[in-house]
């Protein structure tokens, strides 16, 4: 249970710090929070693809805000799209 809300705070910090970093490609508060973790599950498994892996919170959350920046680009691209 710990893990779980562990990486639910990761992916919500995430979210926050890519929101930071995208400045006027965000979706507010809530939104990037929740494509925070959503993007936590995209950079865990990009990482996991090449190789990599995480541990303790810093690496953890450097590779969930890298997914959660290409969460935020593919989101901001397919709403332009549409």
């Amino acid at each position: 249970m710990i893990g779980f809300l562990g990486f639910i705070f990761t992916g919500m910090v995430s979210g926050w710090l890519a929101g930071q970093l995208t400045k006027g490609k965000g979706f507010g508060l809530t939104t990037n929070l929740i494509l925070g973790v959503l993007g936590s599950l995209l950079g865990g498994l990009i990482f996991w693809i090449l190789g990599f892996s995480s541990h303790g919170f810093i690496a953890s959350t450097i590779v969930s805000t890298i997914g959660a920046i290409l969460v935020l680009y593919l989101v901001n691209k397919l709403k332009h799209n549409v």
